[in-house]
């Protein structure tokens, strides 16, 4: 009798399954640590002056980020007090407002100067600052000078994750000119570990707790399947990428990484773009006199893919991952089809379920 193990990985709103015999899994690995429940959840949330007009900025989407929202807003409701107006980007107002309740407002979100601002965001790992945060979110949407000495600033041309870096203080640096608030989670697949209310600039802090649940000791690794764990981490290549970062260090020279992103924004990078037009060559990535949106990612891949080949499934047009040097998967069926013909019917596979929240040793 063959045993599969039941394996399933997070593919844009969906979960798919990953049929994988009990002898090809070499190992399944996810993140940790102990939830809050919802009393201290929103003890936590008694921090916030409810009593001022706020604004909370929704900076991406995610069931941690929606169980905040839904608790200010009870907490608001037994206390009295107005509902947050909520502001999010364009691109993610309908998803966020169809987790709303009744009653609240949302807008599109376009100016950081007001001080009734408080931005709340999921901190994760990234490959240019090591961390991502509120600081780092904010640099890269309203920071355009600042992200160039940013990426100037970067060490080397690979991924490093779990770092502090310069960059990390540049993104610091930039948010002290503004007067806002920001509430920063650590969160696992299975709920919100910890979070941060305060200046952005302090609420890096978080990074501590991040770092005492996510990082793991797992040896290096011939093949791995990789998902992000979360809608949010795989709605465009661009951000996608963070995860393969993440694991890069445990994957073994020639090795193989698949990547499992479902990338229904596309490619969600401009630079990434502008190379598969030929409008931005490697080269020019090196000492750039202007920062183009995501070239970090762009740099990173091409390092990396030194060490390993990328395989990818997602939604993206063939000629986009030829373009990039990978392998493009049409299904998660088809890629545990590729590893056991390229690498023999027997090899071991690591499986990574939560890779935006994790960072591999």
């Amino acid at each position: 009798m063959i045993i599969m193990p039941e394996i399933w990985l997070n593919y844009g709103i969906t979960d798919v399954v990953l049929d994988i015999r009990a002898e090809n899994l070499e190992q399944k690995i996810d993140s940790e640590g102990k939830v809050l429940d919802d009393s201290a959840i929103n003890e936590r949330l008694n921090a916030l002056d409810l009593s001022k007009p706020m604004e909370l900025v929704v900076l991406h989407n995610s069931k941690s980020i929606q169980k905040i929202i839904s608790s200010l807003f009870t907490l608001c409701e037994q206390k009295s007090k107005p509902f947050p107006k909520i502001l999010t980007d364009k691109k993610i107002l309908n998803q966020v407002k169809s987790e709303l309740p009744e009653g609240s407002s949302i807008n599109e979100f376009v100016d950081i100067s007001d001080s009734n601002l408080v931005f709340l965001g999921e901190m994760e790992f990234n490959g240019l600052f090591g961390y991502e945060t509120i600081s780092t979110r904010l640099i890269k949407k309203f920071g355009q000078e600042s992200m160039l000495t940013a990426y100037a600033k970067r060490q080397g041309n690979l991924p490093a994750p779990g770092q502090y870096s310069e960059s990390l203080a540049e993104a610091k640096k930039f948010t002290d000119n503004f007067e806002i608030q920001g509430i920063e989670l650590v969160a696992n697949s299975e709920g919100i570990i910890d979070f941060t209310i305060g200046h952005p600039s302090k609420t890096i802090t978080s990074t501590k707790t991040l770092e005492s649940n996510s990082i793991r000791d797992v040896g290096e690794h011939k093949t791995m399947v990789i998902s992000t764990g979360k809608a949010a981490s795989n709605d465009g290549l661009g951000n996608s990428l963070s995860s393969l970062w993440n694991c890069s260090d445990a994957i073994k020279k020639d090795g193989l990484a698949i990547l499992v992103a479902e990338c229904k924004d596309g490619l969600g990078s401009t630079a990434l773009r502008q190379y598969i037009e030929d409008r931005l060559t490697l080269e020019q990535l090196q000492n750039p006199t202007r920062y183009v949106e995501g070239m970090e990612n762009l740099l990173f891949l091409s390092g990396v893919q030194k060490n390993f080949q990328i395989g990818l499934v997602s939604i993206l047009p063939e000629f986009y991952t030829k373009k990039l040097d990978m392998v493009s998967m049409q299904g998660i069926k088809y890629s545990m089809d590729y590893i056991l013909k390229t690498q023999g019917s027997r090899q071991k596979v690591a499986v990574v379920t939560d890779g935006a929240r994790i960072l591999l040793r």
